[in-house]
């Protein structure tokens, strides 16, 4: 054998280890639910990313909504954010998703960006009344407050009641005017003091996947009335 055909398999094996390696590292993330969004961030759906192999992978929409696909419809740049029990960690990709009928999209080139210890989700800006009803303590009862934000993980709320962390409260806020009102039982993981009063980063607690399912449809159709 000749030092370039010598050269040649060793770059071929190099190759081969280097795409085990990607698949294997994409692997973890069969039945991950994501959330897809255009590269200029519009929120498109939730998804559970199935069928991964190579960089190539299936996106199983979760939402009511389908997304519109027009007959002949492009591949369409998208960023997939979700978060990883196995590593306990944040995970973004990016990848090219192919409109098709019956919610599965199909994704190719699909790459790892990074992987964070936060827990990142997309997060919808708001200013809404709502309510925290403690059931115990000084503040027992339903007591006002306004949420800033809201993401499938949870909320950031502000209210001139003082709550600490771990606390935890029945959430009421009606994010649509024709929809009905939702209600999350959160837990306050930070507190942020205010001139007015003090936000909180709040986490939702028991969710099932119809409540997940609700509330990433509002989100979705509050962004697109935001958008209008």
């Amino acid at each position: 054998m000749g030092i370039f055909d010598w050269l040649l398999g060793k770059r071929s094996e190099k190759v081969r280890e280097d795409e085990e390696k990607d698949e294997a590292l994409l692997s973890v993330y069969t039945g991950m639910r994501v959330e897809v969004t255009e590269e200029d961030g519009r929120f498109l759906f939730v998804a559970k990313l199935m069928n991964l192999h190579r960089d190539m992978g299936d996106l199983h929409q979760y939402s009511e909504t389908a997304v519109p696909v027009e007959e002949g419809a492009e591949p369409m740049a998208v960023r997939i954010r979700g978060y990883s029990d196995h590593e306990r960690k944040a995970v973004y990709m990016t990848g090219v998703a192919h409109p098709e009928a019956e919610r599965i999209w199909p994704v190719t080139k699909l790459v790892v960006e990074k992987i964070e210890n936060a827990r990142a989700f997309y997060r919808l800006d708001t200013d809404l009344p709502a309510t925290m009803t403690m059931f115990s303590g000084i503040l027992a009862g339903e007591k006002p407050c306004r949420m800033l934000n809201i993401s499938i993980g949870g909320a950031r709320l502000f209210s001139e009641n003082e709550y600490h962390e771990k606390d935890r409260f029945m959430l009421k806020v009606k994010l649509l005017e024709e929809r009905p009102q939702s209600v999350m039982y959160c837990e306050v993981l930070r507190t942020f003091k205010r001139e007015e009063g003090w936000e909180y980063g709040c986490q939702f607690l028991e969710l099932t996947e119809e409540d997940q399912e609700k509330i990433s449809q509002n989100i979705f159709d509050a962004q697109r009335k935001k958008r209008m």
